[in-house]
């Protein structure tokens, strides 16, 4: 597979550049807010939680721009890929200020890097791309998202075993998951792929065991966490990486500790295994 990917085609995409402007209504975040069970919703000029623009400046494909997994066809901002199964991998967020809800904004988004790599699974193909996003020309949040393409396997595969959770927690919190949850949070995104709310679809042609829960929920979770627990200070950085994947069949936890100005978190399946780790600076 690595010599079918013509690396130096794609990365002709690299600077290519996208801009997207939102005026941050209250609806996406009052939504949010409920999904999450605040007891209090977001009103017009309150800060936007850290990882709620995930709710704004939304790309909006076209029905007949949308492919046979529910994401966008290939071939426009992001590069034609010839590795069918795409999954947020990682992400890092540096805020130097929240956005305000009801204050217009843009996004300016830059395709960084684009790498071929080779995997446990075979061949990778890793974009890096950089989203800004401003309100009233201030550069609030520079956040740089990894995105990974692979191969789709050819039947059912048992996880390898993972990473045992730390014991060393001072919070921990039991997320019961399920088709609405994840079919709210997938609208909110607009995020189409269907291994998220289409069991028939996750588990026969992308040979999951059943619907997939969000990397970006999961990291919305620790956050969320993190609001509850230290809710007199303010994220400055968060970074993100995903380990494997959770599924809607069984309870996870999203855990976390406080040590000096940084937050450890982590996200940990029904069996014990890490799913996701991830890190807090304060301000």
């Amino acid at each position: 597979m690595m010599s079918t990917v013509d690396i130096e085609y794609l990365r002709s995409w690299i600077g290519t550049e996208k801009v997207i402007a939102d005026d941050l209504g209250l609806f996406p975040a009052r939504a949010l807010a409920s999904v999450l069970d605040h007891d209090v919703l977001p009103d017009t000029g309150d800060a936007l939680p850290p990882s709620w623009h995930w709710m704004y400046f939304l790309d909006t494909p076209s029905s007949s721009s949308t492919g046979a997994d529910g994401h966008p066809k290939k071939g426009g901002f992001l590069p034609p890929v010839p590795l069918p199964r795409r999954m947020w991998a990682a992400g890092t967020l540096q805020i130097d200020r929240p956005l305000v809800l009801g204050c217009p904004g843009h996004r300016k988004s830059i395709i960084r890097s684009i790498e071929l790599k080779e995997g446990k699974t075979g061949a990778l193909v890793v974009i890096t791309i950089e989203h800004a996003l401003y309100q009233n020309d201030h550069l609030c949040i520079l956040e740089t998202q990894n995105l990974i393409y692979r191969d789709m396997p050819n039947d059912p595969t048992l996880l390898p075993r993972g990473d045992p959770a730390p014991t060393d927690v001072d919070w921990v919190k039991t997320v019961v998951p399920d088709s609405v949850l994840l079919f709210r949070f997938s609208a909110l995104t607009y995020n189409g792929h269907r291994i998220h709310y289409d069991r028939d679809y996750a588990v026969k042609e992308e040979f999951y065991p059943a619907l997939v829960v969000h990397g970006p929920l999961l990291a919305t979770l620790l956050l969320d966490m993190v609001g509850v627990q230290v809710a007199h200070r303010r994220v400055e950085k968060f970074r993100f990486r995903a380990i494997r994947p959770i599924f809607d069949c069984a309870p996870f936890k999203v855990c976390g500790n406080h040590r000096g100005e940084q937050l450890n978190l982590w996200a940990v399946d029904h069996d014990g295994f890490i799913a996701m780790t991830a890190s807090a600076d304060l301000g």
